[in-house]
């Protein structure tokens, strides 16, 4: 069976077809370099993950290090302890202070006891009998004056003994007064004072023995251990170097042209030259000023353009991207209002 030329009529419909595909091809393509389709854009950048350099808050001496590097540590896990014996001196010589702050003030707000208050009221009536007696004799001794009985050396002195018996009577009663009122309210809240001072002291004392021990601030890999069990450090002197497992980002930049496509929260997928998997993450942050094209970006052709860099939070990131990683990135952009 032979298969014979196709007919003139044959001929003009497929050419019809062909221009109808070549046209539509024509406008996705026309629609993609105007900023209006809604394809992905590409984008090229570094994985950025955070890392922390530990240190104790206090000075000592390093008791022990209980991680070397490589190892994965979980949030809250001991990292390292210092020797704690000098805090611990120091939490106990704050209670004591404590004790003895409160122990004042209690006995300011309780005032005597009975047996002081009882003791109080007996001088009393010992001043109260001897300035009787001593009001009596001044007058037996003024009646012998006047029949010249007495001289007057001795009423001098009958005069002076009442005198101080009176001084002295007035003394026992303004202190069984003060003895029933108890401590004045300033003094009671000075002791309150010095018992919030102790109690601040005390909570001091209780944080930098807590700061002894050096604890994880979240999951992660120790990437350098910087000191030894036996080393003395200043406070703020890092002993070890943790790489956060969480959160993961990728630091990436947009050039100007298609900034008005790409906005906080879109949708992204990012995949790594060293595996085949395809990761998944949104948008985070977008720089609002310019700069120029840093030399980590790896295209070619946005040099020495101006790009507006933005921050990318991988949701599902594993051990495999790792610092520094190049990563290529596929946002789900929005149709751009530009013309």
């Amino acid at each position: 069976m032979s298969i014979g030329r196709p007919s003139p009529s044959a001929l003009r419909t497929w050419a019809g077809v062909a221009i109808v595909l070549v046209l539509l091809g024509l406008t996705w393509l026309w629609m993609q370099r105007d900023g209006r389709g809604t394809a992905a854009v590409r984008l090229y950048g570094n994985v950025d993950i955070r890392e922390v350099q530990l240190a104790f808050r206090q000075p000592g001496r390093i008791a022990a290090m209980t991680f070397e590097e490589g190892d994965q540590v979980a949030t809250g896990a001991r990292m390292a302890v210092l020797d704690a014996g000098p805090y611990r001196d120091g939490l106990a010589a704050a209670d004591a202070a404590v004790a003895v702050a409160r122990a004042e003030r209690d006995k300011l707000r309780n005032g005597l006891r009975p047996q002081e208050l009882v003791r109080a009221r007996e001088a009393l009536r010992q001043a109260s009998a001897v300035a009787t007696e001593a009001d009596r004799n001044l007058q037996r001794q003024l009646g012998l004056q006047a029949s010249g009985a007495a001289s007057q050396r001795t009423l001098d002195v009958a005069r002076a003994a009442q005198e101080q018996a009176a001084a002295g009577l007035k003394s026992a009663q303004a202190a069984l007064s003060q003895a029933r009122e108890g401590a004045r309210s300033e003094d009671i809240e000075a002791a309150e004072a010095r018992l919030q001072a102790a109690q601040a002291a005390r909570a001091q004392a209780a944080t930098a023995l807590a700061d002894a021990t050096l604890l994880a601030p979240g999951p992660g890999t120790v990437i350098t251990r910087v000191r030894e069990p036996g080393s003395m450090v200043n406070g703020q002197t890092p002993v070890y170097v943790l790489s956060l497992d969480r959160p993961v980002y990728v630091r990436a930049y947009v050039g100007e042209t298609e900034l008005g496509r790409i906005a906080p929260g879109a949708r992204v997928t990012l995949r790594s030259d060293s595996s085949t998997r395809v990761y998944h993450g949104q948008v985070g942050f977008i720089s609002p000023r310019a700069e120029f094209t840093p030399k980590t970006v790896e295209t070619t052709d946005l040099r020495t353009d101006l790009v507006y860099r933005l921050r990318i939070v991988v949701t599902d990131a594993d051990a495999a991207l790792r610092q520094g990683m190049p990563v290529t990135i596929d946002v789900n952009a929005a149709p751009s209002d530009k013309r």
